[in-house]
Parts: structure tokens; C-alpha cells; sequence
């Protein structure tokens, strides 16, 4: 088991000082990765575009599909009560 260290840990000016005088990363590689990050962050949010985009579209599909299964039915059940009205006249037609 390590030892404790009896030091006094570094103050939050004693980090700073010291982040703000490394020079382990030069200027122009920090700012490809700040380049890349927001890159990065961009490409994301126009692929969360895109879906919902294509969100967007499957939903107008399924509102046009429902509204044509709609119509479907309601030609069905006019086919229906013509079918009944048709085997109504006939046995009325038949019990004369």
C-alpha cells in the first residue's frame, strides 16, 4: 500500500499558474483539436438533422398510408351494406 504523501497539495492558483504556462501543447496543435472537436460536434448535429428529417418523411408516409387505408375501408363496408341491401331485397322479394 503507497504512503500517504505529507505534502500540502497545490493551491487552485498553483494549477492554474502552471496549466496556464504549459507549453507541452503548442498554439496551432491546440487549435486543430479544437478544429476537430467542433467539427466533430457539427457533423452530429446535422446527422440528428438528417434523422430528423427522415423522421419527418416516414411520418407523412404513414399519415398518407392510413388515410388510403381509411378510404379501403370505407369502400369495404359500402360494399358490405350494398350486399345487404341487395339480400334484403331479394328475400322480401322472395317472401311476396
Amino acid at each position: 500500500m503507497a504512503a500517504l504523501s505529507t505534502a500540502a497539495a497545490p493551491t487552485i492558483h498553483e494549477l492554474h499558474s502552471v496549466a496556464m504556462t504549459d507549453d507541452t501543447r503548442s498554439r496551432p496543435h491546440r487549435f486543430a483539436s479544437v478544429l476537430a472537436t467542433v467539427t466533430a460536434l457539427l457533423a452530429l448535429a446535422g446527422c440528428g438533422a438528417e434523422v430528423a428529417g427522415g423522421a419527418a418523411v416516414v411520418g407523412a408516409m404513414q399519415a398518407e398510408q392510413a388515410t388510403q387505408a381509411r378510404q379501403q375501408q370505407a369502400q369495404v363496408v359500402d360494399g358490405l351494406k350494398a350486399a345487404q341491401a341487395a339480400s334484403l331485397a331479394r328475400a322480401a322479394s322472395a317472401a311476396d
